[in-house]
């Protein structure tokens, strides 16, 4: 496939390949039948699309530098066994330190699957509840209950598995050398948070509304329950068990971890600005780990639920946490469950401010992959899953969207020439030779590739679009469906 290179990407592709001999001396290397596999999954690369009339797949380093991704870390589980982790590209491009399997991402929102662990071993040990009123657990703080909430108590279940009605989505995180809030200032909105304040949007217990806020109160109940720092009780109770000994939760991060550290980056290749975010909402996007520390807890968790390993959680609560905590919802208890064909995974994405990252794993025949990137543009990670699932064989993982390209005629083409708007977001459609382009924001071109004279799609974003057309045969607007939700963007004059 065809892309525009920019500056930045052509010198981030010679500062690639001219480090990629240094950055492979570091890799471990696995037996020929292993190597075969990985060489396979590196060149397979897909996206949601695939043409009717041919396959379209890429390498791992086109896409690296297509998406402008300076470091990708890549773990397989193979037969309840990590198989292979590799890394590739930098870890940071000013030092020059390539990315290896011991460096450390941020797991932004992955932090609330080994948060829920934390949890589910204070319920086994009878010290916490999944289904009393959480108020029961804080010392110097209480939620507050009111009409908007029904007056319906919240549970530690409801934190868990985002059904608790309550808001704040996610956080953006501090710079380096800003004030820290404390736990309290987070949770009331309080300066100098940068949040709104955590409360209710509706009754407890109906339906899934996602809630970093949420999970931010568990972390206070870890806490006052055990009288311990969160950090601590996560390291003693959880990643040192499951074999995560290179992870972390504490905020910042301590001295000695800084050398293992990926620096993160935006969507154009520049550095977060003190090369990442700090995060004192640490049950929620606080934890600091790499693929292969986050295979140990998913074969841990996969064993567990097959009843053949107790390392931190028995059968029954391994159960409890991978199965959906309310009917016809997909949220188990700090996973999300996701049927494929005739197969269950249990999985966890996470978004903090220059890093990207996604894990799932089977409940059966032990499969498993977790991708972990330095950058605000996690794409490519999907494609990498999608390339491990057909190597692998995961039947009816990777199911596409099948599309026939039709050429639109060149003067139809240039009728849709020009900008369209929504909100602060403007489209520019340009031509050339007989194709068109998009361009966001003045980001770099997409190729248009039309299903019929009007309807068009973008290998790179999973949506449908189309020109709407006038009476008079001009186009007024692009209307994109994605993720159930429709957007217009108005042709401006």
């Amino acid at each position: 496939m065809k892309y525009n290179r920019s500056l930045l990407s052509i010198l981030f592709l010679i500062i690639f390949f001219n480090l990629q001999i240094q950055a492979q001396t570091s890799q471990p290397q696995y037996p020929a039948e292993v190597e075969k596999k990985i060489n396979l999954v590196e060149n397979n690369l897909s996206g949601w699309v695939q043409l009717t009339d041919s396959v379209i797949q890429f390498s791992l380093h086109e896409r690296m530098g297509f998406y402008k991704v300076y470091g990708v870390s890549i773990a397989v589980i193979h037969n309840y066994n990590l198989e292979w982790a590799r890394g590739y590209g930098m870890a940071d491009v000013a030092e020059q330190r390539p990315v290896n399997t011991q460096t450390l991402f941020q797991a932004a929102s992955i932090s609330k699957s080994l948060n829920a662990v934390g949890i589910l071993k204070l319920v086994q040990g009878g010290r916490v509840s999944l289904t009393d009123d959480i108020n029961n657990y804080f010392k110097n703080f209480k939620f507050p209950s009111d009409s908007v909430a029904n007056f319906k108590k919240i549970t530690l279940g409801n934190l868990l598995s985002h059904t608790a009605g309550l808001t704040v989505h996610g956080f953006a995180g501090y710079k380096a050398g800003d004030t820290m809030p404390t736990i309290f200032q987070v949770l009331h909105g309080q300066r100098p948070a940068n949040n709104e304040a955590v409360r209710s949007q509706f009754a407890p217990g109906f339906r899934v509304e996602y809630s970093g806020g949420g999970i931010t109160i568990s972390q206070l109940i870890v806490m006052d329950v055990t009288n311990e720092a969160y950090d601590k009780y996560q390291w003693n109770n959880v990643l040192e068990p499951l074999g995560m000994v290179r992870s972390f939760y504490t905020q910042p991060p301590p001295l000695n971890k800084m050398a293992l550290l990926a620096t993160g980056y935006r969507e154009d290749g520049m550095e977060i600005k003190g090369k990442f975010h700090i995060y004192p909402e640490m049950a929620a996007a606080g934890l600091w780990t790499n693929p292969t520390d986050l295979s140990s807890f998913i074969i841990e968790m996969q064993t567990a639920y097959k009843g053949k390993s107790d390392k931190v959680l028995s059968k029954n609560m391994a159960h409890l946490m991978l199965t959906p905590y309310l009917d016809n919802t997909n949220a188990g208890l700090g996973v999300f469950i996701e049927k494929k064909g005739d197969r269950t995974y249990f999985g966890h994405g996470g978004a903090n401010e220059g890093f990207r990252g996604q894990y799932y794993g089977s409940l059966d025949g032990g499969d498993g992959v977790v991708v972990m990137v330095n950058s605000d543009n996690g794409q490519i990670i999907n494609e990498i899953i999608n390339s491990v699932s057909k190597i692998y064989g995961w039947k009816n993982f990777y199911q596409p969207a099948l599309k026939t390209i039709v050429q639109a005629p060149v003067d139809t083409l240039d009728k849709y020439i020009g900008e369209y708007v929504m909100n602060d977001i403007t489209l520019s459609i340009k031509r050339s030779g007989n194709h068109l382009y998009l361009f966001q924001n003045g980001n770099k071109g997409l190729q248009i590739f039309f299903t019929s004279n009007t309807n068009f799609f973008l290998f790179e974003v999973d949506a449908e679009a189309n020109f709407i057309i006038n009476e008079t045969g001009r186009p007024t607007s692009i209307k994109i469906h994605q993720n159930g939700s429709d957007f217009s963007f108005l042709r401006k004059e």
